[in-house]
């Protein structure tokens, strides 16, 4: 079973170390000593805290669709060019970017600081683990 040492899992998190401490002492999360006698968390665990401390602000779209992954955020950068522009987002601690023509960021109004959901269908994603040695 994979265990996560509490700096690892404050990083992924995107919390400081301390707020990972703090939640262990006041039982938002369980920890136990690994072999080496430092706090950790199961990976399991923190998967399911992840889950539920995950806060993205609402869709304001009012549109229904199959896509599933949808990132609201803000435009930080457009390129633009006369036929094609690329659209980059930040979404929570995530850099979205998008290619797209000019004609459509015109037609959509966008610009820096736009408030605006990146809505991603894809029938390929890669998964990919960190190197390990035997």
């Amino acid at each position: 079973m994979t265990h996560y040492r509490i700096s690892e899992a404050a990083e992924l998190l995107g919390v400081s170390d301390d707020t990972v401490r703090r939640w262990v002492e006041t039982g938002r999360m369980d920890a136990a000593a690994d072999s080496a006698g430092r706090l950790a968390i199961e990976g399991v665990q923190l998967a399911a805290f992840a889950v539920v401390q995950a806060s993205t602000p609402a869709d304001p779209s009012t549109v229904g669709r199959s896509a599933r992954n949808r990132f609201v955020g803000i435009v930080t950068g457009i390129t633009m060019d006369t036929v094609m522009a690329q659209v980059e987002l930040q979404c929570g601690p995530h850099r979205v970017v998008s290619l797209m023509s000019s004609e459509a960021v015109r037609e959509l109004g966008l610009e820096v600081g736009s408030l605006s959901v990146a809505v991603i269908k894809a029938t390929n994603v890669i998964v990919e683990t960190p190197g390990r040695t035997s």
